[in-house]
């Protein structure tokens, strides 16, 4: 199975990037996000304690979304080709658990790709973007630049936790969408 997680900060283009590679290598598009909005609607036991957290306005406990993502990789491992991880792991501790899980299904994750792009580029494709989504945070420049802040504050250490694992490839994500998506390619094409 070729198993990814796609990591990159608010407005790098992960979103795109991963339809991109769901559709070339058959893969299963796995977003936290997309998880909690999907259990919750079906009213599924972790979705209804994830409900708890979230109408209080609180994350969700990682516990939570690694049973979510165990129930998706176990209803989903047989129908396609592997896995695109996108939006979690965010911290250290999230990334432990989520190999912890991997390795009790006997799972692994072959390469974490980090798209790279600078703030003032990741300013100006989320105001870009702002003008057609309709959020708040997407049209204020200062809550963009606190959102990138966040993000490298966190996220930081869990490329330094792959990279000890010899498993993060950096990726200029600054070009356009082809180019990002050729870079990719050529990285995943290395994958043994």
């Amino acid at each position: 199975m070729l198993n990814i997680i796609l990591f990159g900060p608010p407005g790098s283009g992960k979103g795109t990037q991963a339809e991109n590679l769901v559709e070339k290598y058959n893969l299963k598009h796995i977003s936290t996000g997309d998880l909690l909005r999907e259990e919750k609607a079906k009213e599924t036991p972790l979705g209804l304690e994830a409900k708890k957290f979230m109408d209080q306005g609180l994350l969700v406990p990682d516990e939570v979304v690694i049973g979510m993502i165990s129930s998706k990789l176990d209803e989903q491992a047989d129908k396609v080709k592997g896995f695109i991880f996108d939006g979690f792991p965010r911290t250290v501790d999230q990334a432990e658990a989520l190999d912890k899980l991997l390795d009790f299904k006997e799972i692994t994750i072959a390469q974490v790709l980090a798209l790279n792009v600078s703030e003032e580029e990741l300013v100006k494709r989320i105001l870009n973007r702002g003008k057609t989504s309709g959020r708040a945070d997407d049209m204020d420049e200062a809550t963009i630049r606190q959102r990138v802040t966040e993000y490298e504050n966190k996220t930081a250490p869990v490329a330094d936790y792959y990279g000890k694992q010899n498993k993060l490839i950096r990726i200029p994500g600054e070009g356009s969408i082809e180019l990002t998506f050729n870079l990719l390619v050529d990285k995943i094409s290395t994958i043994k």
